[in-house]
């Protein structure tokens, strides 16, 4: 039996706590200076598109962003290179009866203790704004 690869390990566990809301464990995946992009790029979410540096501003996407959504994340891929894997995902959010789907890719970092270094998600914003305002939300 093969040993699991700490990066895939690492997305597995992110979608799973993000899931069901499990901030401490989430946060636990994370190196104290990590950085987080999710999207990656400027939007409402990263204003200056810099992302989120260090675990306390990581904490604060956390309570700003995932505590507030009903995630659903599938992966339909997950490929692992070195310290790093890629994960193909889709993420159903339920706002209360009103769902949105978006596609993305995920890029899991880890360091040599198997915490996220860096988790860069790449899908797009104003996608998820469309389907905000197809049901007059936004």
């Amino acid at each position: 039996m093969s040993k699991a690869h700490p990066a895939v390990t690492a997305s597995e566990n992110s979608a799973k706590f993000a899931m069901a809301k499990d901030k401490e464990s989430w946060l636990g995946l994370f190196a104290e200076d990590a950085f987080l992009a999710d999207p990656v790029g400027k939007s409402m979410l990263d204003p200056d598109g810099k992302g989120h540096q260090g675990k306390a501003a990581i904490e604060r996407f956390w309570d700003n962003v995932i505590a507030k959504a009903n995630l659903t994340l599938v992966a339909s891929q997950r490929i692992p290179c070195d310290n790093t894997c890629v994960a193909v995902l889709q993420a159903t959010n339920d706002l209360g009866g009103i769902k949105t789907v978006i596609d993305m890719v995920g890029l899991y970092e880890v360091n040599e203790n198997g915490k996220l270094s860096s988790l860069k998600v790449y899908w797009d914003f104003s996608e998820l704004m469309a389907q905000l305002k197809e049901h007059g939300i936004g």
